[in-house]
């Protein structure tokens, strides 16, 4: 599948690793990409570290990467805040030390407290975050400086479950506000994943993900196609219950996908193919026959996608309820 791509993007959270830990398949699907020469970027919405730093840790992985291949909300916050802003303005930072690092490489400076008469407060994702910072962003907003959040992830992947994302804490301000950030940088927003295909030239990108909610939903609002992998947040109850704006083009247990036609699937099918019938139910969708699981999962898509069926899902054969299984609708 990845032959028809001249640049691949990747999210990293969920995708190439889970906190500080790769995945199982990606340092070698990673390095099988680099080996043919193809291109390669990273796109995320972790604002907790630099480019430099994002670069380092993958390639203490055994992924070889360069800080020029890293796109950052981090780093994309303090550029846009440098095109808004006056040289050398304050701009109070809500987050880690790579966000305070971002605004200062691109002439402004980090503030933090409202008395210092902020031009504009960024927020992103930091784990040391707490009320003081969250108060003292309040009060900046409600004298009048613009709110720049890097991103709106509600949660980070873990190996012991989602956490808070920097969503949850942009929650904080709008329950305390009563209104949104007045600009969200990173994804679902497009411009991480069209700043990353400029870099193509005429070629194809894909973009691969395992949110449906922010790598997908910014994929399709940037005009990309995109795959799914299913080692992160998003499972296969949210893929079928995924508006029209959040539908991937491909879906794949995981990152072998890329390479092995037989791991990843097309989305929608048909609901009569690969061996399996679906029909909707009052209840839901109805599984029947026999063939590959991933199969099953563009058959099951192509019924939830075009009617109004109930989550459920059911097996009518002991091959459809291993399928089941296999994709995670089995309790």
């Amino acid at each position: 599948m990845v032959d028809g791509y001249a640049l691949v993007v990747f999210d990293l959270d969920g995708v190439i690793y889970l906190i500080d830990r790769p995945i199982p398949g990606a340092v070698e699907a990673v390095g099988r990409l680099h080996a043919e020469g193809r291109a390669v970027a990273y796109a995320t919405n972790n604002a907790s570290r630099r480019s430099s730093e994002v670069a380092d840790l993958l390639t203490g992985m055994g992924v070889a990467a360069r800080p020029e291949e890293v796109l950052t909300s981090a780093a994309a916050t303090a550029e846009l805040l440098r095109d808004r802003l006056p040289a050398g303005s304050a701009v109070l930072v809500v987050g880690a030390e790579a966000l305070r690092a971002e605004v200062r490489a691109v002439g402004l400076r980090p503030v933090a407290t409202a008395d210092e008469a902020p031009a504009a407060v960024a927020q992103g994702y930091g784990p040391q975050v707490g009320w003081a910072e969250l108060a003292e962003a309040s009060l900046a907003v409600r004298a009048g400086a613009p709110w720049y959040a890097t991103n709106t992830d509600r949660t980070l992947p873990s190996p012991r479950g989602p956490l808070p994302g920097n969503g949850s804490l942009v929650a904080v301000l709008r329950t305390a506000l009563d209104r949104d950030p007045d600009v969200v940088v990173g994804k679902p927003e497009p411009a991480l994943f069209t700043t990353a295909a400029r870099r193509a030239g005429s070629g194809r990108t894909l973009v691969v993900g395992d949110r449906l909610d922010t790598d997908i939903e910014g994929a399709v609002r940037a005009g990309l196609d995109c795959l799914l992998v299913l080692t992160g947040v998003s499972d296969v109850p949210e893929l079928l219950a995924a508006p029209a704006g959040r539908r991937p083009t491909y879906a794949s247990l995981d990152l072998a996908g890329l390479f092995d036609p037989t791991a990843v699937v097309r989305v929608p099918g048909a609901a009569d193919a690969g061996g399996w019938s679906v029909t909707a139910t009052g209840d839901g969708l109805l599984l029947d026959g026999a063939g590959h699981p991933l199969d099953a999962l563009a058959a099951l898509c192509a019924v939830a996608w075009s009617a109004d069926a109930g989550a459920q899902v059911r097996a009518a054969s002991p091959a459809a309820g291993e399928a089941l299984a296999v994709l995670g609708l089995v309790d």
